[in-house]
């Protein structure tokens, strides 16, 4: 009996090491990686953003795909900031924007395996979600 129960207190020790381990990768990820690409909407030095853009979006809110790119620029460094700043709330917001980035390239008919990928990413966010604290780091 006393081996499980050291064997269980070892596993919770672990476990505690961990998960800040991991709550730490997951906030620097989805901080750096929707600041960067928030940035480079104004610069599309990685790609031409707007081939992403399903033509019904900008019908949706009526503005060039350049300019809507911008304002999806602007939210995604929100995004990064808010998980920098309140990670609980941040991880939420991007697990939203995720689903979103989805649903257009769904709608696009085109792009699966980016679609599939940014599943991955939300599924990511929300495992960040379920580890932040509820009080700010």
């Amino acid at each position: 009996m006393q081996s499980s129960t050291l064997h269980s207190a070892d596993t919770r020790t672990a476990r505690r090491g961990r998960e800040p381990q991991a709550f730490l990768l997951l906030r620097t990820v989805f901080t750096v990686a929707p600041i960067l690409f928030g940035l480079d909407k104004f610069t599309n030095l990685l790609t031409d953003w707007n081939v992403y853009l399903a033509p019904v979006a900008t019908s949706v809110v009526p503005l060039p795909a350049q300019t809507f790119m911008y304002v999806v620029g602007v939210v995604e460094i929100i995004a990064g900031l808010a998980v920098a700043f309140r990670p609980r709330f941040g991880s939420l917001l991007v697990a939203a924007w995720l689903l979103g980035i989805i649903v257009n390239l769904l709608v696009l008919g085109s792009f699966f395996d980016v679609a599939l990928r940014d599943f991955g990413l939300l599924v990511g966010a929300l495992a960040l979600n379920r580890l932040s604290p509820k009080s700010p780091r």
